[in-house]
């Protein structure tokens, strides 16, 4: 059997969704796709290419899905778990105040400026730990003064922290 014949027999095999995609059953979330456990169409590209071969998805067959079926009410009890976590994470974090100390001239302007990764760093001082894209900055901070930064934690959990930006005291202040 020559490769060509393969691939047209490995392509008639996978099942045809209502939308003539190839029809996956989803294992873990993919963005802009879908959930875990969601039956989707796609194109076949997309998932002989990315979604098999990157254990994303599997062929949606009855025994497929009458198992996702059954692990459905775990599953959302992890995730309501999880949840519970980022929820109580926001709330700590919205009751913190940050002081992130950066060098600046006489009027108040950074010689730098502040961004996600100051403020993780910060974060991880007083031991929050959340990554860098989920801080929401609209731009660098520039200038000293306060400000309230938005942290999305999941896309149902956001939350607000106030991050003082100070200069840096010099030795010659000091002493």
């Amino acid at each position: 059997m020559s490769t060509t014949t393969k691939r047209i027999a490995a392509h008639k095999r996978l099942p045809r969704g209502a939308n003539g995609g190839i029809q996956l059953l989803l294992i873990h979330n993919v963005a802009h796709l879908g959930k875990q456990g969601d039956v989707v169409d796609v194109k076949p590209g997309y998932a002989k290419n990315y979604l098999l071969p990157q254990g994303l998805a599997t062929i949606a067959t009855d025994h497929h899905k009458r198992m996702v079926d059954k692990h459905r009410a775990k599953l959302l009890e992890i995730e309501k778990d999880r949840l519970k976590g980022l929820q109580d994470l926001a709330s700590a974090l919205s009751k913190q105040s940050l002081t992130i100390e950066a060098n600046a001239n006489d009027e108040g302007h950074l010689y730098g400026s502040v961004g996600a990764n100051e403020i993780v760093a910060a974060l991880k001082q007083h031991d929050l730990t959340i990554t860098v894209d989920q801080v929401r900055l609209e731009g660098v901070l520039k200038e000293l003064g306060l400000y309230t930064v938005k942290v999305q934690l999941h896309p149902d959990v956001a939350t607000e922290v106030k991050v003082w930006v100070v200069p840096t005291v010099s030795d010659d202040a000091k002493g």
